[in-house]
């Protein structure tokens, strides 16, 4: 899967897959967290965000499911 890099302390890149509704987070420290069932807008609200750990951290974090990537 193609990641976006974005501007923010916290995460690296972005990267989903449209087909698989599967949305990839990198951190800057390496580590990648992927989320299944993620919905197409939630993927353009993170990337549009204006602090993407906020927007992160309060509408996918505790409310999807959570694997290493």
């Amino acid at each position: 899967m193609e990641r976006k890099h974005i501007t923010s302390s916290y995460i690296k890149s972005v990267g989903y897959s449209e087909s698989k509704k599967v949305l990839e987070i990198e951190l800057h420290d390496g580590s990648v967290l992927e989320y299944k069932g993620v919905p197409t807008t939630i993927y353009k609200e993170l990337l549009r965000s204006s602090s993407p750990k906020t927007y992160f951290k309060e509408n996918i974090k505790d409310v999807f499911i959570e694997q290493k990537a």
